[in-house]
């Protein structure tokens, strides 16, 4: 896609940023679900899943984080709309051999405007909370690989990630 035919709808027609209007958009069940990935060394990987690792519950603490996030999104995000989530869930699939964590945030709401930026918020934060509670063990922790694996509802309709 080129610059030209790209739609940037959170700007006005002389380039300020604006909140799109959504007033007029009937509401629709919305669902987005994203990822974000933690590595570190198995061994600290090994020490999460058996509850080893000084702070406590990282995973526990770590979903909790995530929830809160995507619920917080319209104060970190300044363009996003404040929305009645009704679902929220955050989860871990673990690779111990590679020493990663990913992090799975799905946001589902009945609303006007998708739910995207609620589910990356609260995986984004999910891995970081994981990164904050092992830094002292751990310096070289990677949190990164951010993105949207899945969307649906809503006039675009339905997404899913090709992933490899």
């Amino acid at each position: 896609m080129t610059g030209e035919s790209m739609n940037f709808n959170h700007f006005d027609e002389r380039g300020n940023a604006v909140m799109v209007d959504v007033s007029a958009k009937q509401p629709t069940l919305r669902t987005a679900i994203a990822a974000a990935r933690v590595v570190m060394s198995p061994g600290l990987l090994a020490a999460i899943l058996a509850g080893g690792v000084a702070k406590g519950d990282v995973l526990g603490v770590a979903r909790l984080a995530g929830i809160l996030a995507a619920k917080k999104t319209p104060e970190l995000i300044p363009l996003s709309h404040p929305l009645a989530l009704h679902a929220i869930t955050v989860d871990f699939e673990t690779d111990q051999e590679k020493g990663e964590i990913e992090v799975k945030c799905m946001v589902r709401a009945l609303e006007r405007t998708g739910v995207e930026m609620e589910a990356m918020t609260g995986a984004s934060l999910a891995a970081l909370t994981i990164y904050d509670m092992c830094k002292g063990s751990e310096k070289s922790i990677r949190v990164g690989d951010i993105r949207l694996l899945y969307k649906e509802g809503g006039k675009s309709g339905t997404y899913q990630r090709e992933e490899s």
